[in-house]
């Protein structure tokens, strides 16, 4: 019953922990208004990209959005895009104590894909795909994980397998649409945003 009574709580702080680094690490850097614009506008874009598709269970083009902007922009604006997308969507779709689990989720996402932006690994459509396919999954996981906590109330292996074996559609889902949205998509999204980066020297530093 405690464990109940704390969840909220302990949940919220154990998220904005995690995310704490990123937003300290964002602070430091000296942003022009164009800059905080830009990441707004991403931010928002990938939120409106959740909403149409609410109905489909799992087809998520935030994430797709999310990688795009981490690939040009770098680590930091992917997890922050990420991290925005979720609690900005969340005003139409519904907030509760799984907003700050779909910002970390998403900001993950964004942060890990600006880390590898470099390689060649993420520099080919294949990696990108499995990327994207992998995510899809390790979104999911870390989002039972907060219903497992808040939820159940006596937690064992049992019960954990048989909620992430529940899950495995919708994550796959989630990462067959990341690869949907990253083969017809990604080269064309990454010219327009890589030349809104050349033009105007946004977030170089």
């Amino acid at each position: 019953m405690w464990r109940r009574e704390l969840y909220l709580p302990l949940s919220l702080l154990m998220v904005f922990l995690a995310m704490l680094p990123f937003f300290i690490r964002f602070e430091r850097r000296r942003l022009r208004a164009e800059e905080l614009l830009l990441i707004a506008m991403l931010g928002a874009i990938a939120a409106v990209s959740r909403i149409p598709f609410a109905p489909l269970p799992s087809v998520q083009p935030v994430s797709f959005v999310v990688i795009m902007a981490a690939l040009v922009f770098g680590a930091e604006t992917g997890f922050l895009v990420g991290a925005i997308a979720a609690i900005v969507s969340n005003l139409f779709l519904g907030q509760g104590p799984w907003t700050p689990w779909q910002m970390f989720s998403w900001g993950m996402i964004g942060f890990t894909a600006g880390l590898l932006r470099n390689t060649r690994f993420m520099g080919s459509l294949w990696g990108k795909n499995l990327f994207g396919l992998v995510w899809g999954f390790l979104f999911g996981w870390i989002m039972n994980l907060w219903g497992l906590l808040g939820f159940v109330e006596t937690l064992n292996w049992q019960v954990v397998f048989a909620s992430y074996a529940a899950s495995f559609a919708f994550d796959l889902t989630h990462g067959l649409s990341n690869v949907f949205f990253l083969t017809l998509f990604s080269g064309i999204w990454l010219k327009i945003l890589g030349r809104v980066k050349l033009k105007y020297g946004l977030l170089e530093h």
